[in-house]
């Protein structure tokens, strides 16, 4: 087998073979994998609709070991060695985790996730169908149809006889909408399984059109400003004595961001909540607060919290050093203080690995008839687990879920049931040729 260190070395070879080896009708085993996806097809989406309608809110721990349970069996069926891990060190449910070890090729880390962010009091409990083909139900999207899409695969690879060759771990987490805390320990088997891994494949929906695939993702990241002057009577404000005041200080922090910061391509910073005035009794769980303050009094304080969202490593390392800058240039008499949260989703960097493997995954969709696939605009794409492997991995796409619904973490959130086949072709097809490369 060649080691992941060699792996790197020589991945870009494929390239080459994909662009000679094609979709042939000669190719007895692709053609055994896309008939198996076929024969399958129909037992894969009762098992969307059962899972959909198993409520698995991260909140709700029995749940998401429910369909954990549920996927498991399927797993253990492929022959994969599985485990439920215990989540309770970080306050949630656990993940599942499955692994198989092959003779060759490039290692492969599957991503799903088996919680929704639909709890207990959601009105959206169960699926419905709105014709022949979309499903409305809780979670159908985001994503029980993705981690069908990944079983539906390894079906297909099996019944094909090409499974055994392929080293691959599958990890479902518990805790995608809602992580665990500390985060850590939340996404410690995420990343260890992306240390051991050569190619990462995530099955969120990405931007739900199913002719995108993402190679990159915005990481994200919550800031808490803190910002302090000196309470006066309003007749005292830009004193020598008094100074600015706290809300003057904020605003100019807060123009300033958006000045230097606004044009830069797919770096967005939201400030969505702001309290200000004489006193302040901002809330435990940071969403709301109380304010005291009169127009004659200068404010002494104010509390302001938001968001900030990144392409890469280093667009996210520069805008915190630019916004620390900011915010310690202080009007007169005020202090400010710019803390960003220690739990926060890294981005996906696009890499030159990520937009190889595109090209692979571009060319299977249209070998198999099902036309060219381009990356996703990451504006249109939130954080995901994926990001996790981002150090890690040589190449890494995610988007292979089920796609074309809308309406995601919404009462409306759909899905295609027309895309699970295609996807679970085009994923099984690329792990074959990836393994089957001549280098």
């Amino acid at each position: 087998m060649i080691s992941k260190f060699n792996y790197k070395n020589v991945l870009f070879l494929i390239a080459l073979c994909f662009s000679i080896q094609g979709f042939s009708q000669n190719n007895r085993k692709e053609r055994k994998i896309v008939k198996a996806v076929d024969k399958h097809e129909a037992n894969a989406i009762e098992l969307i609709k059962k899972s959909v309608n198993i409520n698995s809110g991260t909140m709700n721990f029995e749940g998401v070991r429910e369909v954990g349970s549920l996927f498991k069996k399927e797993l253990d069926k492929l022959g994969f060695e599985t485990k439920l891990t215990d989540g309770s060190a970080y306050g949630r449910a656990g993940h599942l985790i499955a692994t198989r070890t092959g003779k060759r090729g490039p290692k492969f880390l599957m991503i799903g996730h088996l919680d929704t962010v639909f709890e207990l009091e959601s009105p959206l409990q169960e699926y419905r169908m709105l014709n022949d083909s979309i499903m409305k139900g809780p979670g159908v999207a985001d994503m029980k149809g993705g981690d069908v899409i990944i079983i539906l695969a390894m079906q297909a690879l099996k019944d094909a006889g090409v499974l055994d060759d392929m080293s691959i771990e599958i990890v479902m987490t518990g805790d995608e909408e809602k992580s665990g805390d500390p985060l850590e320990l939340s996404k410690k088997d995420l990343i260890d399984a992306a240390k051991r891994a050569d190619i990462a494949l995530g099955f969120e929906n990405g931007d739900n059109n199913p002719k995108t695939i993402v190679v990159s993702r915005r990481g994200s990241a919550d800031w808490q400003l803190k910002v302090t002057g000196n309470p006066a009577h309003s007749s005292q404000i830009f004193t020598e004595a008094i100074g600015s005041g706290a809300i003057y200080e904020t605003s100019r922090i807060l123009n300033e961001f958006y000045v230097q910061l606004s044009k830069e391509k797919d770096l967005t910073f939201n400030p969505g909540f702001i309290i200000g005035g004489t006193t302040l009794k901002p809330d435990t769980d940071g969403t709301g607060g109380h304010a005291f303050g009169k127009t004659n009094v200068v404010s002494q304080e104010t509390i302001v919290r938001g968001d900030l969202r990144a392409v890469s490593l280093d667009q996210l390392v520069k805008a915190k050093e630019t916004m620390m800058k900011i915010v310690s240039e202080n009007y007169p008499k005020t202090k400010a203080e710019l803390i960003f949260s220690k739990g926060a989703y890294p981005p996906l960097t696009k890499t030159e690995g990520n937009i190889k493997l595109l090209g692979y995954f571009n060319t299977v969709s249209q070998d198999l008839g099902f036309g060219s696939v381009t990356a996703v605009n990451p504006r249109n794409a939130g954080a995901a687990d994926i990001s996790f492997t981002s150090e890690y991995v040589d190449m890494a796409i995610d988007g292979l879920g089920l796609t074309g619904g809308g309406g995601d973490h919404t009462i409306n959130e759909t899905g295609n049931l027309n895309t699970v086949a295609t996807q679970a072709k085009i994923t099984a097809v690329l792990m074959y040729r990836l393994v089957n490369s001549k280098l």
